[in-house]
């Protein structure tokens, strides 16, 4: 399999965090409000789809501005 070029590094990157960090805290926060009924599993994926379609470009345009902040704080390895 071939991997895609770095210029996309980001871009995956952010789908791939988005994913797994909101695919969580809409679990917990789902779980949190209306417990583990009949209709949970409806309801974390409406939250989860509202959620991905925000966070994700939050993620893609916000990454590299943490970076540089972070980097200001903390030595670069």
């Amino acid at each position: 399999m071939s991997k895609l070029p770095k210029t996309r590094f980001h871009l995956v990157f952010s789908l791939m965090m988005g994913a797994m960090m909101i695919s969580l805290m809409t679990f917990v926060i789902t779980a949190v409000n209306v417990g583990f009924g009949a209709d949970f599993l409806g309801r974390w994926l409406k939250a989860f789809a509202i959620a991905y379609v925000v966070g994700v470009p939050v993620i893609y345009f916000l990454a590299p501005v943490a970076r540089r902040l972070t980097g200001r704080l903390v030595e670069m390895p």
